[in-house]
């Protein structure tokens, strides 16, 4: 029997380090640094999420009165006694076994002993220390050798939900630039409908402030108000709605609905209570009458029927993205797909807790023909892996939130970068890629 070649020093892992540094709420998270032997480092941050599925890793809290029971040294304590000496010494180039060890490690089935936050900061970490040995930038380590493609931005325009105190109902009103062939003219676009939109809202005595992922926090009376207005900004901008630049939306209904029922605040002005199928053709009506190309989460996760009778109803051309329902899980993904709910799924690293998890997620998403999103959380920071694991895992969409605040504009200035780099520049895949082609 052969024996196994021993592992270089450049692969071996010398030490796991944590700290605790800020994300862009103000409040404590997670940073990992995982350093091998040869002195090659990769670093991490974990986001965190207000809008959260039930199914998701939970983040390891300390509780108490410390930032409002936010503080993250109990999962700081987790990495260093008992992830960094399980680490030490293995090859850093083998993610899958890394991963697997940390699970094994938690023990739990939501990575709730060791935490989500820690487990999810060691896991993007390894992957840079293992692109870094290789002389690599993360995207390239991925896609390894593969074709490389940047991913069409989704870009929140108007907030509200639980990122925005619930002003609106629905939790982001979003533009994809569905008419641009590459990634600088869709940051371009996005950038001139942001602008218009902001000096609507200024000269209507609408604006309130900037919400989690910033967008503009707005002052509507009802949720179809800033549907409008969002068609008015992109004719502001100069541009044609549904051809040039298009309307996506994440409605996030497992924060107002349970148990088949669903109450809005802002459903036509007043408080309403609407039955699953009510919201439904509440939501085909705006398919209808806006230039909607995708919406996320239409009902909530407890309402698998009603997410069944929605995505045939809203017929294939539409995209319809599950987060709350499948968690970036490959199993809930498998689950929904056979009721036929959904056509779309989000794939965000710490829901599933490693990066293991979420490929397995997004594998899933394409042995079902389904569509695929990686989307940042609302509690973010300067951390720009998420557009390293779109670029590298070929991944046709990306969803970091809004066209403000730096810990958004970190990750579509790092696209900038990555173009540079990419043997087809800034294109963005094919119009043909897209389902509303």
């Amino acid at each position: 029997m052969t024996a196994m070649a021993p592992v270089p020093p450049t692969r071996r892992i010398a030490a796991v380090r944590a700290r605790r540094v800020w994300d862009s709420r103000g409040r404590p998270t997670v940073e990992v640094d995982v350093e091998t032997e040869s002195g090659t480092r990769g670093r991490a941050i974990a986001p965190a999420g207000a809008s959260t599925g039930s199914g998701e890793a939970v983040d390891l809290r300390d509780g108490g009165p410390a930032f409002g029971g936010l503080d993250v040294r109990r999962a700081i304590g987790g990495i260093e006694r008992e992830i960094a000496p399980a680490l030490r010494g293995l090859d850093v180039a083998d993610q899958a076994a890394l991963d697997a060890r940390m699970i094994e490690l938690d023990g739990t089935p939501d990575r709730s002993r060791l935490g989500g936050n820690a487990l999810v900061a060691t896991s993007m970490a390894i992957a840079y220390a293992a692109a870094a040995a290789r002389g690599l930038p993360l995207w390239a380590a991925l896609a390894d050798g593969g074709p490389a493609v940047l991913p069409l931005p989704e870009i929140q325009v108007f907030g509200g939900g639980a990122h925005a105190g619930g002003r609106l109902d629905l939790q982001d009103f979003m533009v994809v630039a569905v008419g641009a062939d590459d990634w600088r003219t869709a940051l371009d676009r996005t950038a001139e409908v942001y602008r218009a939109a902001g000096r609507l809202l200024v000269e209507a005595g609408r604006l309130q402030g900037v919400a989690d992922e910033g967008g503009f926090w707005p002052a509507f009376d009802d949720n179809e108000q800033a549907l409008t207005m969002l068609v008015r900004a992109i004719e502001a901008a100069g541009l044609r709605p549904g051809e040039d630049v298009a309307i996506s939306l994440d409605i996030a209904a497992s924060n107002f609905g349970r148990g088949g029922r669903y109450r809005l605040a802002r459903a036509d002005g007043t408080p309403r209570e609407l039955a699953s199928a009510e919201l439904a053709e509440l939501l085909l009506g705006w398919l209808r009458r806006y230039p909607i190309v995708s919406i996320e989460d239409p009902l909530a996760e407890d309402d698998p029927d009603g997410l069944a009778a929605f995505t045939a109803a809203a017929g294939p051309r539409v995209q319809v993205v599950l987060d709350d329902a499948v968690v970036t899980s490959a199993a809930r993904i498998r689950a929904h797909a056979a009721r036929g709910a959904g056509n779309a799924a989000l794939i965000k690293p710490n829901q599933a807790g490693t990066l293991t998890e979420s490929l397995a997620a997004l594998e899933a998403t394409r042995a079902l023909d389904w569509d695929a999103i990686v989307s940042a959380r609302s509690g973010e920071t300067e951390d720009t892996t998420i557009v390293h694991l779109a670029v590298g895992w070929g991944v046709r969409q990306l969803k970091v939130g809004s066209f403000s605040r730096s810990e958004r504009m970190a990750k579509w200035n790092e696209g900038l970068r990555i173009g540079e780099s990419l043997a087809g520049g800034f294109a963005l895949p094919p119009p043909s890629a897209f389902r509303w082609r």
